[in-house]
């Protein structure tokens, strides 16, 4: 009995965290979908992208990477040395003077990665040593 209660109540549990994170995009006015293996939310011109695969621990890899190039970046990748990501800004870019949050894991529970972005004249910019699970920003200058 003891353990179909434990049960119950995990359920209960996950399913009242469900709610309230949906109460709080809500009451916040966040709305989400899926784009291709990832989740993309937007709120007055910022974007979130938020990784398809995550690392199992408890480290927070939400970087909010500004465009200070007066480009627009067209493509952004992350690699903590076993191959480079996916684009993380999906088809959307990032103009100059524009932050976008992402999620820089790969599902290794990595920290330490190098990103490298592309801009519509063609030039790529790569800054290596960047630690996802202790900055908060990355800005990306000329």
């Amino acid at each position: 009995m003891a353990a179909h209660m434990n049960a119950v109540m995990s359920l209960i549990s996950r399913r009242s965290l469900s709610l309230v994170v949906g109460c709080v995009l809500i009451a916040t006015g966040w709305s989400g979908h899926a784009v291709a293996g990832s989740t993309e939310t937007a709120r007055e011109g910022t974007l979130t992208r938020i990784a398809a695969s995550q690392s199992r621990d408890t480290n927070n890899r939400n970087v909010r990477v500004h465009n200070q190039t007066g480009l627009t970046m067209v493509g952004l990748q992350a690699s903590s040395g076993s191959g480079w990501t996916g684009d993380l800004l999906g088809s959307s870019g990032l103009g100059a003077g524009r932050s976008v949050v992402v999620a820089i894991d790969d599902g290794t529970g990595a920290c330490r990665y190098s990103l490298r972005a592309r801009f519509d004249n063609g030039e790529t910019l790569e800054r290596g040593g960047i630690n996802s699970c202790q900055i908060a920003d990355y800005y990306f200058t000329r």
